[in-house]
């Protein structure tokens, strides 16, 4: 739930449109401004375009969240499969972050698991470039289609001990 910015912008509701910031001009007043008049019941008196505009991003913004926790933990398991031999525990850390990440997201937003597969299809071309540059191959030394089942993004085990020390 957001908290309330102490200002003074209960004239808001009062104050004719013209006298009311514009979402171009300042944004952060612009929102606050916008919040008053919906609360005090003013929906006519409402900037519905940016709002929706706006909403449209805050949506958007949990999509790419979620895309990029999902990015860097196929990169990181991308990693992990193709250099056993340099493994080590911060590669796990990552993983074990990451999946904790889009774990949250999804609480938060259930409704973009609707779209992860397409998300993981679209994402793991970055993720297989990002894992070779840090590999130092080609990106065709990794598979050209996402290797991995959900089971395996989300769940699949990988310990401590398998890692050289």
């Amino acid at each position: 739930m957001a908290h309330p910015v102490p200002t003074d912008l209960e004239s808001a509701g009062t104050a004719p449109a013209s006298d009311r910031t514009r979402h171009e001009d300042d944004l952060f007043t612009w929102v606050q401004e916008q919040v008053s008049l919906l609360r005090s019941g003013r929906v006519e008196a409402l900037d519905l375009d940016n709002i929706a505009e706006e909403l449209s991003d805050v949506g958007n913004a949990q999509y790419s969240q979620l895309e990029s926790a999902l990015r860097v933990l196929l990169m990181h398991m991308l990693k992990w499969d193709q250099q056993p031999e340099k493994r080590t525990p911060s590669w796990i850390y990552s993983i074990h972050e990451q999946r904790r990440r889009y774990a949250k997201i999804l609480r938060k937003n259930p409704g973009l698991k609707l779209h992860r597969d397409v998300m993981r299809d679209e994402i793991y071309p970055v993720s297989r470039d990002w894992a070779a540059d840090e590999c130092n191959l080609s990106p065709d030394e990794f598979p050209p289609e996402c290797p991995y089942s959900w089971d395996d993004i989300l769940d699949r085990p990988f310990d401590l001990d398998s890692v050289k020390q």
